[in-house]
Formats: C-alpha cells, structure tokens, sequence
C-alpha cells in the first residue's frame, strides 16, 4: 500500500518552501536603507544578514492577544519593527528610521518582491488533480494573503493557517492541530513540507503528521534519524507513492 492511500492532505510551509524573496531580505533591508540615510560601509551587507539571523532567532513568537483584523495587523507591524530595529541598533541607527521600516514593511507584502519556485506551480497543480487537499501552515503574518494572490498560487489551497491568526506558532503542536481540524483529518492522514527542521518537521512530527524536509542545497549533512530530506517539491510524488 503506498503513502498516497494513507494520505488525504498535505500541508507546506509558505516562504522559502513555495517562494523566495528576490535577492535577499539583508539586500533589500540595505538598498532602502541607504535611500533613508543609512550609512554604508564595506561590510554593511554581510553584517545586517548576521544581525537579522540573530534578531528573527530571537524574537518571541508571532502570537498575540488581539483578534480584531486592525488590532491585529497592528501587532503584527510592531512585532516586525522589534526585529527590524534590532538589527539597525546593532549595524547603524540612522535618523529616518521609522520611515525606512514603514517602506520596508511594504516592500514585503508586495508580491513583486517575491518569486515562486519553478517547480511550485506545477507540483501543487498535479496534487490536486490526484485529488489531495492542500494548505499551507505557516509564521508568516497576515501579508501572506497578498503574496499568495499575487504570485497567482492562492487558489490551489484549501486552508491558510497563520501563527497571528492562529495565537500559535510552529512548532507549537496547536498550529498544526488546528489546520488538521480544518479538513476533519487525523494527524497520519496529513503531510507536511517545509525547509525548517526545527519548526517544520519536527514541529509536524511532534504533532503526529507525516513531514518531509525540504533542503533545497542539502545545507543539513547529517539529519537526524527518520528525518527524509528532498530537494525539490517534484520530489513529493515519488515519494508518496513508495510502500
């Protein structure tokens, strides 16, 4: 009996799963930066990477105690200004800060900024036509929505579960809980992909789903035992198919 008798929904994470921002997030934090007066120096780039790597690692949760859509978007704006500050704190403050990250924040939920993988289009149109369910689990923030339409792949979901929406966050058990409600599924009929071994398959695991790493480079040279890495989405049909 293959995977795919079992299997009824497949769940993906949503950025560098399905789509990629176009360079780099410390490209883009630099080009605008520079336009608000940020000074540059030599090693600019390399030290805003280290400092956002260091800021998002350790940022607490996006959960928030709000569920009104403005009171919402508005945690979620200020969640995002800690982060951004916290890297200009530690590579250059510069006087016209809070405009920069207004423009920034913007540039991030326009889908323009974004590029789907080559092979995501295709992969989650042949799902489909096998006739799984598909949602996307996720820590991006309500500007996903926008992404998705733009990018022209929202319409291959059935569900969208997003940590803010959610007051959970991967790889919190509850997220994964909650989209498994969504399609009255039980954990090991649902699969999740996504490139995060922390809080994609670890988190899907610890939730009873099916998960596969998604390591695009093979970044992770060794991986944890039972852990199945694949390094393209096209890669999840053989995979299902196998006993």
């Amino acid at each position: 009996m293959s995977r795919a008798s079992t299997i009824q929904v497949i769940f993906f994470d949503a950025a560098d799963t399905l789509f990629h921002v176009q360079g780099s997030v410390a490209d883009i934090y630099l080009t605008h930066a520079v336009q608000f007066g940020f000074q540059e120096q030599a090693d600019s780039l390399a030290a805003i990477r280290q400092a956002f790597g260091r800021a998002f690692r350790e940022a607490p949760p996006p959960i928030f105690a709000v569920t009104e859509p403005a009171q919402l978007k508005h945690s979620e704006r200020l969640w995002w200004f800690d982060i951004v500050h916290n890297v200009f704190y530690r590579v250059g403050m510069f006087e016209r800060f809070d405009d920069f990250f207004e423009r920034v924040f913007e540039v991030f939920e326009d889908p323009s900024s974004w590029r789907v993988f080559p092979e995501t289009a295709s992969t989650l149109a042949g799902l489909k036509s096998q006739g799984f369910e598909l949602g996307i689990i996720s820590n991006f923030d309500t500007r996903l929505f926008s992404v998705l339409r733009g990018l022209g792949i929202a319409d291959a979901f059935d569900t969208v579960t997003i940590s803010s929406l959610a007051q959970a966050a991967k790889p919190a058990p509850k997220i994964f809980q909650l989209a498994l409600d969504k399609h009255a599924v039980d954990p090991h009929e649902a699969l999740h992909v996504g490139d995060s071994l922390r809080d994609d398959v670890e988190g899907a695991a610890g939730a009873g789903l099916q998960a596969l790493l998604l390591d695009r480079r093979s970044q992770s040279a060794t991986l944890p035992s039972g852990v199945v890495r694949i390094t393209s989405l096209d890669e999840i049909p053989t995979w299902l198919e196998q006993e």
